[in-house]
């Protein structure tokens, strides 16, 4: 039996700059972001090849935790390491912003540049991603029944990672006529689900799918895929990045093992995903390929239901997640104010409408526009999400998966530990280098191959290490 979180699981996390100096520029200001992390800080080791033709050498490097920074089409991206714990998990998704802001304040720019964890530009409709990575085995059968139950888990689980925005996407946002929507929407449950056209797709940047179809494991091709999700909004609430990994995880884990539930393939889940959004309030109803209507949380709670019968009792961390789960899918029919800084999208609406009624505001007034985009600032002495008083379930976790060491320093059961061990070595050395996900290089023949994303590799790369360091001397 597989555990859940027994898998390499990891986010890639593109953040918005925000400028609060007219005369300074946004599009500087990321760039001298990465350069103070890799250059005066000595966080990372930059590239010095070509990844990309949109990444040349300097565009970004690997960091001392085992992840990746980087810049990507002008936003600063923040891969996490791989992690094989769903606490790990979180907490190296948080390290991102700890990078960001501990630059910002060495930098001493705090009151002038604020970096936004969130995935919408409320002025020019451009929208930039949370990709969610899972490591899956090579065997697993991806049959037309088994995709369409996967993509009615993801259409739906946004009932509780969602993160909320203001009004709906703009439709230069697209280069075709958007689907309409029969009434104005003031506020939705997703940030990305407007920007969803297909539900599988290969190429990311201009046709924004569910899953995206690109096969890179970046790993031994012959054991392993990767699952690329492009649908996930970025969470400012550790709890709802803790639901949405571990979830997705449970749930791929009864897909590779055979024990998915029937009968829940939607019959759209593209326009399913948008709808749900639209309608915060529900009703949360999605047709079926069968012709029938499921209320949305039904779809979740069978999923729930599977999962609970086949993995729980392997050990506390999964048993935490179902019980989360539960409680999740219970508060949101009976009570969704006790999932305050817990859910992002219920959080954040909670604090507009109390912003409304202080102000005497309607929906569509620019502040709204303002203050959504502040929810979701990773600074705590400007961010709103930090306001927020949860309760002890929630508030716990929250607060325990902030680890000030993860910036620095990796997690210690995965190929990430080894990695980071070379670019300590590499970034102060003048030796030319490569360093890649599954491999490093030091000159054109010393060659360590890391293909198996559980092994930390520590050993080998510090015999590869010596190897290089012998031949020098």
């Amino acid at each position: 039996m597989v555990m859940p979180m027994n898998r390499v699981v990891g986010i890639e996390t593109e953040y918005g700059a925000l400028i609060h100096d007219a005369e300074l520029s946004s599009e500087a200001w990321p760039a001298r972001v990465r350069s103070h992390i890799f250059r005066q800080a000595k966080l990372g080791a930059l590239d010095l090849h070509y990844r990309d033709y949109e990444e040349p050498p300097g565009n970004g490097g690997f960091l001392v935790n085992g992840g990746r920074l980087y810049l990507d089409m002008g936003h600063i991206e923040y891969a996490s390491p791989e992690c094989v714990r769903l606490r790990d998990a979180v907490t190296y998704d948080l390290a991102g912003d700890a990078l960001l802001l501990q630059a910002l304040r060495e930098m001493g720019a705090t009151d002038r540049v604020s970096f936004i964890k969130n995935n919408i530009d409320h002025y020019t409709g451009a929208t930039f991603g949370c990709h969610e990575n899972y490591l899956m085995h090579r065997a697993t059968q991806f049959a037309p029944v088994v995709l369409g139950t996967l993509l009615s888990f993801l259409a739906t689980r946004q009932l509780y990672t969602g993160a909320g925005r203001v009004g709906q996407a703009h439709p230069l946002a697209f280069d075709f006529e958007p689907p309409g929507s029969s009434a104005p929407v003031e506020y939705q449950i997703s940030q990305r689900a407007d920007h969803i056209v297909n539900d599988i797709y290969q190429w990311v940047q201009f046709n924004r799918a569910i899953i995206n179809a690109r096969d890179e494991p970046l790993a031994d091709y012959r054991k392993f895929r990767r699952l690329h999700l492009l649908i996930g909004d970025s969470n400012m609430s550790p709890f709802a990045t803790a639901l949405k990994l571990g979830a997705t995880s449970c749930v791929l884990t009864l897909l590779e093992e055979g024990k998915f539930p029937r009968g829940l393939v939607l019959d759209d889940a593209v326009a399913a995903t948008r709808e749900l959004s639209h309608h915060p309030d529900g009703p949360w109803h999605v047709s079926l390929e069968n012709g029938r209507s499921i209320d949305a949380l039904e779809v979740q709670w069978r999923f729930l239901e599977c999962a609970a019968k086949h993995l729980h009792g392997q050990d506390v961390e999964t048993d935490w997640l179902l019980e989360s789960w539960s409680f999740v899918l219970d508060s949101l029919a009976s009570n969704r104010y006790a999932l305050i800084g817990g859910v992002d999208w219920i959080t954040k609406r909670w604090l507009l409408e109390s912003f409304i009624e202080a102000e005497k505001v309607s929906w569509n007034h620019p502040w709204l526009l303002s203050l959504d985009l502040e929810y979701h600032n990773i600074d705590p002495a400007r961010g709103l999400f930090f306001e927020v008083k949860s309760g002890k379930r929630i508030a716990e976790w929250n607060e325990t998966v902030r680890r000030a060491e993860a910036a620095c320093s990796p997690p210690r059961n995965s190929r990430a530990a080894g990695r980071a061990r070379a670019v300590d070595f590499f970034r102060n050395s003048d030796l030319p280098y490569v360093i890649n996900w599954d491999s490093i290089a030091a000159g054109p023949h010393d060659i360590l191959l890391m293909s198996d994303p559980f092994r930390s590799y520590t050993r080998e790369v510090s015999s590869f290490i010596g190897k290089v360091e012998r031949q020098l001397s």
